[in-house]
């Protein structure tokens, strides 16, 4: 399993939270991929710690003074495996690329858990609704 994180920590270096959750799903996981050799031809951890989309945007806005402000949104498109991508959106100043990569990822188990046909996606932006009127 070495080798999964190995890659996940070559392609996203700096994404602190998404690593944290790929190493716990991995280690769980790590009994049944030893047992079956069909999971690891079938690269299923590299497919499933990859995101189908990634995208990222801005977001301009303007105040109740007229002052233009630019946040950052995303879209993580996880998993569709089992259906069409399900997650919720967070607003909140902390929000960045990894965190929202954590999210989605844990969403596809989440939503694997419902045994509904849904896949895992999660979206947000670094926008902070507090104290912000319905204009805003």
């Amino acid at each position: 399993m070495e080798t999964i994180m190995d890659i996940v920590n070559a392609r996203d270096p700096f994404e602190k939270e998404f690593h944290q959750a790929v190493t716990e799903v991995v280690e769980s996981v790590k009994p049944v991929l030893d047992k079956n050799s069909e999971y690891r031809h079938a690269s299923i951890m590299q497919r499933i710690v990859e995101p189908e989309r990634v995208i990222q945007f801005r977001v301009p806005w303007v105040d109740d003074q007229g002052k233009v402000h630019v946040n950052r949104g995303f879209r993580i498109q996880m998993n569709s495996a089992i259906g069409p991508y399900k997650g919720g959106l967070r607003f909140h100043p902390s929000v960045n690329l990894s965190i929202l990569k954590f999210l989605a990822f844990e969403q596809v188990f989440k939503n694997a858990l419902t045994t509904l046909p849904m896949g895992g996606g999660k979206g947000g932006s670094d926008f902070d609704p507090k104290g912000k009127s319905d204009n805003e």
